[in-house]
């Protein structure tokens, strides 16, 4: 079911932002309660743009945002590995300069998106891994998880059953500024009950996360079809190589993943603003607003 509303804004400006909390295997019973929660988070992403916030900025506090809530299998609704240890992976991009920053196997940690960010602007690396991801975090004094299991595991399977949530494991936001800036920012608990260790595409660069002067891409679904179709930036690759359009780039990337084998989804946003949110999975929590107050918010 879609909803849409309003925000007041001027119909010359031109900004406009993507929210995605994952692919899924349908409908739930839970998703009035989450197409609510993602519906005021636009209405205060597209508050941030109309008052001249960048797209890096929008992206960031989207996704932290997305972490904090306890909806999704990301930030504080992760689902422990095979050891029962929470791992968490996120990214970030600027496409004006495509700096990125990303973090894997991060533990302990309340906002992975956060320490992405820290690496992107403090370090002249892309990405922190495992101990050393976690170290830098420390060193930057971000918000700590004191005491993981009773702060991931009650929002886990008090809101959610389990099936509700399979494959539901990452949350991302694509914005378009005022400036006509990009950026996107994807984060992820990973796939529930994964080996230790394991990474799947979100804070990949290309497949997961993607920003450039073209367009903005955050994925969902089985990462490691993601990964091997580089899906992110094949999107921004197809409208530069095939001059394609927004739309058919993204269908084509996700028939990609299909082809391999995968399923998920994307959302992704180009500098004029247009937005394509295709996804192959039986549903994709998601949401959309743009400058002239259009919003639309669904998961099937």
């Amino acid at each position: 079911m879609s909803k849409s509303d309003k925000l007041n804004t001027s119909s010359k400006e031109i900004w406009a932002l993507a929210l995605h909390g994952g692919a899924g295997t349908g409908a739930s019973k839970h998703d009035k309660h989450t197409e609510a929660f993602m519906a005021d988070l636009l209405k205060e992403g597209g508050k941030m743009l109309k008052d001249g916030a960048s797209a890096v900025a929008t992206v960031k506090t989207m996704v932290g945002e997305l972490e904090s809530c306890g909806l999704y299998l990301a930030g504080k609704g992760a689902a422990p590995n095979k050891n029962g240890e929470f791992e968490l992976d996120a990214a970030i991009m600027d496409g004006e300069t495509r700096m990125a920053g990303s973090v894997a196997g991060l533990k302990g940690f309340k906002h992975p998106v956060n320490v992405a960010a820290l690496v992107m602007r403090k370090t002249p690396h892309v990405m922190l891994v495992g101990e050393g991801a976690s170290q830098f975090a420390e060193e930057h004094k971000c918000k700590k998880v004191k005491h993981p299991k009773e702060y991931y595991t009650p929002v886990k399977y008090d809101l959610f059953d389990m099936d509700d949530r399979k494959m539901t494991g990452t949350v991302g936001a694509v914005a378009l500024d005022s400036e006509g800036q990009l950026a996107s920012a994807t984060s992820t608990g990973g796939a529930p009950d994964k080996l230790p260790g394991r990474v799947g595409d979100c804070p990949i660069i290309g497949s997961g996360t993607w920003a450039d002067e073209r367009v903005a891409v955050s994925c969902t679904g089985m990462g490691e079809y993601f990964m091997r179709a580089n899906a992110a930036a094949d999107v921004s690759a197809r409208i530069h190589y095939k001059r394609t359009s927004l739309d058919v780039a993204a269908r084509a990337v996700i028939d990609s993943v299909v082809f391999l084998g995968g399923h998920g989804g994307l959302i992704s946003i180009d500098r004029l603003g247009r937005i394509a949110m295709p996804f192959s999975s039986a549903s994709m929590a998601r949401g959309s607003i743009h400058a002239n107050g259009t919003m639309t918010v669904a998961t099937v």
